[in-house]
């Protein structure tokens, strides 16, 4: 294991981060602080609570993941692109690097800058919501797994765009929908029957509701699937990403 390699890569990754302070961390915790002023302090006080937990702190993990999943796709997807644009990327592919190396070092990064900005709007949540974390390592746990496994798949994004429209087509166009339609502000048990089973369909239900099970203890589906899914989906990443750095696809052409 080459740890130079990856160090360098990962402290490279991770600078780009303090050039571009307000885009990378300030602008996503004010927009999310935005949506916590509208529906957990506006909207959320005159609604009622949810399996007990009040609207306002309810809607706290969606919140946190919608963020979280967007900027982990964004975070890794540029990071490789750029290389890509520049030319950069034939010094990587003819450097003593393995493939684990590389990917270690840019989907590292990203996925710490995620579970970073993560953190920093749970800390904002409070000063609009009062909530507690009934497992607060599980939470952490879910945080870093969800982080590295859509870092993953914003690499596995990175590699295969080759224009910077393309790099926003999936996170803006897929991602985003599939995090608001996936139970992050309201219960999917709130549906019409027909309605909650389409929405099972939907694979971020699973992560939203995991990941707030580790807040407050409930769940509209069972977690062991929750965490067995998104495992299953970053072994794919990882799959496809061996593949194209092994065939070439999208690196060489």
């Amino acid at each position: 294991m080459n740890l130079y390699a990856i160090r360098s890569i990962y402290i490279f990754e991770l600078s780009r981060t303090w050039r571009t302070l307000f885009q990378s961390i300030a602008s996503p915790v004010l927009s999310t602080s935005l949506y916590f002023i509208v529906f957990g302090s506006a909207i959320g006080s005159r609604m009622q609570s949810i399996d007990g937990v009040s609207y306002g702190a309810y809607i706290v993990p969606g919140l946190i993941l919608l963020t979280l999943l967007t900027e982990s796709i964004s975070n890794a997807s540029f990071g490789i692109y750029m290389p890509k644009f520049t030319g950069a990327i034939y010094e990587v592919l003819s450097a003593p690097v393995s493939v684990l190396e590389v990917v270690i070092g840019y989907v590292g990064a990203a996925a710490t800058k995620s579970v970073i900005l993560g953190l920093i709007i749970l800390v904002t949540a409070r000063l609009f919501v009062p909530f507690e974390i009934a497992h607060p390592f599980v939470m952490i746990g879910f945080l870093v797994l969800i982080a590295v496994t859509f870092s993953l798949f914003g690499f596995l994004l990175g590699l295969w765009a080759d224009s910077f429209e393309k790099l926003q087509i999936v996170p803006m166009m897929v991602v985003t929908p599939l995090t608001f339609l996936g139970g992050s502000f309201y219960s999917i048990d709130m549906l019409p029957p027909l309605w909650r089973t389409i929405t099972l369909f939907n694979p971020v239900v699973y992560l939203v509701n995991g990941f707030r099970w580790a807040f407050y203890g409930i769940a509209d589906v069972n977690v062991t699937v929750s965490v067995a899914m998104t495992v299953v989906f970053m072994l794919a990443c990882l799959g496809i990403i061996w593949w194209i750095f092994r065939t070439g696809y999208k690196l060489r052409s």
